[in-house]
């Protein structure tokens, strides 16, 4: 089916929404506040890909807590603290994506999902190559040299992807400076809103080469011919991700780093964890509420339009007669052995629910979804020595968050077809990462506020930044034991993979 939709045979293909089962679990998902999410009935509505997004993000906003408490403390006390705080911070965003791998682990165990690998895929629609025996399957399928795909990705695509990655950098380096020239030109005074005139064009700048770029991960990784649908989402992700976070981040460590103005910063990261993750909830869901509106008023009066014609019920009395006839002759000659294909009236609940849902957009993955926590969680983690109550904003932001993904999918999409994972793929390694340059940043803001750096203000420079790399490699090591120890199945998910395979082996030799 995914073939004759990519050869255009088939234009649309989507299961449709029972009705009641959405209805009732909307009320115990997005329209109550009190209960926890349903997951056991998104799993069996949504499928895999989509109750795993949902598990990470209440795992996420649970593990926010503690941090939300301690931002609170360093409110009330004094600077002398934030060493301490920071430590627990790169230690705490460890733990969490080390019990998140365990979490993983428990639900692809529950689902039947853990021993997934690449080799279990089907080739996608669009994979292309020399017919050949499949090794796993023994069928003939397309079969394509894997050094011609990594030929492509290392000498094409990832030039092509540092190049947007500098040209975005640039842009955002000339915003800055554009922004210093027009302050510091004696009519910025008296035209006040001429100051905002960088921010409006870098903000324009980067939407339409976030839009542009998309397409360019998408093209390139198409033409990369990767050949399962997972191996073809791992590196589209890895794409995106390299472009958001010069998008997202840059400009942050240029302030931090460069500019070296810690109240500039502060104030940049508050507003991007209010207004901004506020407006983008807006847009998420209120947006596509209205223009939804819009759409089915606009499409019920031209259906009224075209009903208040005369020729229009006769014509609907014609075909409704013929179909009821060659049902009626259907029935008559049918046998015994023949399959009968029902035949439906345009009024059927059936057909009207059809084109209903034709209408709404297809959801296109958890891909935007977990972005949105991708940058979040860099906004809290990367910077928490100068903001400290980040963890705040972002679990308030994410109690909005469930609601309105949970609405969207239930109201403002086609049903999306289920899609069985094990473990959100890419976006752990691009947690993992942004973990990792936390030590880094942190570190080097804590040696970087004025109340710290007085206490040793006797230093020299070389001094400070020997200390600064003694203080990173003992968190880097710290880190890295911590996730060397922790395994990541849990012990009762051991034991039952190991009971599995012994039973599979006694099969076999019986």
């Amino acid at each position: 089916m995914e073939a004759l939709i990519n050869w255009k045979l088939i234009r649309q293909m989507f299961p449709l929404h029972d009705e009641d089962y959405l209805k009732a679990l909307g009320h115990s998902w997005y329209k109550s506040l009190s209960k926890d999410q349903p997951f056991e009935d998104i799993h069996a509505y949504f499928g895999e890909s989509i109750a795993l997004y949902f598990h990470f993000l209440n795992f996420y906003s649970y593990s926010l807590v503690v941090p939300m408490i301690l931002g609170f403390y360093q409110l009330l006390v004094s600077n002398e603290m934030l060493a301490f705080f920071c430590v627990f911070q790169v230690l705490w965003a460890t733990g969490f994506l080390v019990m998140w791998n365990r979490k993983c682990s428990e639900l692809a165990f529950q689902w039947g999902t853990i021993n997934m690998t690449s080799l279990n895929d089907n080739p996608r629609p669009t994979f292309h190559g020399k017919m050949g025996e499949d090794p796993v399957t023994g069928k003939m399928q397309p079969q394509y040299p894997s050094w011609k795909t990594y030929t492509k990705m290392y000498c094409v695509s990832f030039p092509l992807v540092v190049g947007c990655m500098l040209g975005s950098f640039l842009i955002m380096l000339a915003s800055f400076w554009l922004d210093r020239y027009i302050r510091s030109q004696p009519y910025s005074n008296t035209a006040g809103y001429i100051v905002y005139v960088p921010s409006i064009l870098y903000a324009a700048l980067v939407y339409i080469m976030n839009m542009y770029y998309r397409e360019l991960a998408n093209y390139l990784t198409e033409w990369e011919n990767h050949r399962t649908q997972s191996q073809f989402d791992r590196y589209r992700i890895t794409k995106l991700v390299l472009f958001e976070f010069v998008n997202n981040f840059m400009s942050l460590f240029y302030v931090a780093f460069y500019i070296q103005d810690l109240d500039m910063l502060r104030t940049q990261l508050a507003v991007l964890l209010t207004i901004y993750q506020l407006i983008n909830n807006l847009q998420e869901s209120i947006l596509p509420l209205i223009l939804q509106y819009t759409h089915n008023k606009v499409t019920l009066s031209s259906i009224t339009k075209r009903i208040s014609s005369d020729k229009i019920p006769l014509l609907k009395n014609i075909q409704g007669e013929e179909l009821r006839q060659r049902r009626r002759e259907r029935e008559e000659t049918k046998t015994e052995r023949e399959v009968e294909i029902p035949l439906l009236d345009s009024e059927d609940s059936r057909i009207v629910q059809t084109k209903r849902e034709s209408q709404l957009d297809p959801y296109e993955g958890t891909y935007d979804d977990y972005l949105e926590l991708f940058i979040q969680f860099g906004y809290v983690y990367l910077f928490s020595a100068v903001f400290p109550m980040a963890a705040f904003w972002a679990l308030i932001n994410n109690m909005l968050e469930v609601r309105s993904d949970a609405f969207k999918l239930c109201c403002l999409y086609q049903r999306p077809i289920a899609r069985q994972v094990k473990n959100i793929g890419a976006w752990q390694r691009a947690f993992e990462c942004l973990c990792a340059i936390s030590v880094m940043t942190n570190c080097a803001l804590l040696f970087m506020i004025p109340e710290l750096r007085s206490l040793v203000s006797h230093w020299s420079n070389s001094e400070v930044l020997f200390m600064f790399v003694v203080f990173e490699h003992i968190l880097l090591l710290l880190r890295y034991v911590l996730v060397y120890c922790i395994s990541d199945k849990p012990q009762w998910v051991r034991v039952a993979l190991a009971k599995q395979n012994y039973q599979s082996r006694q099969a076999m030799k019986t």
